[in-house]
């Protein structure tokens, strides 16, 4: 019994690697999304210096950087579906221009 190649059928699209611009596209969008999370975060309360330990001048500083982070890292793990939709719109914007 001979099994077909895969990807040998005309009706299952052969992958491709993505391009430079959907790359940088990409990459946007997941900086956006990990803005608006920041954004988000802060209201949170998520690096409220605690009152029993801590605190201070520097400890609020470093305070935002803490929380960019964790913003950075929840959007480049999917986030909340922000940066697929902004991906998909900037890709269709540049397909249109093509």
């Amino acid at each position: 019994m001979d099994l077909p190649k895969i990807g040998a059928s005309p009706h299952v699209p052969a992958w491709k690697a993505p391009t430079a611009a959907e790359t940088a596209e990409r990459k946007a969008a997941q900086q956006f999304e990990a803005a608006f999370l920041s954004e988000m975060l802060k209201y949170t309360g998520i690096n409220t210096p605690s009152d029993s330990f801590g605190g201070g001048a520097g400890e609020e500083a470093f305070a935002s950087f803490l929380t960019d982070e964790y913003a950075r890292l929840l959007a480049e793990r999917g986030g909340i579906g922000i940066a697929q939709q902004v991906f998909e719109l900037l890709k269709q914007r540049t397909d249109g221009a093509s």
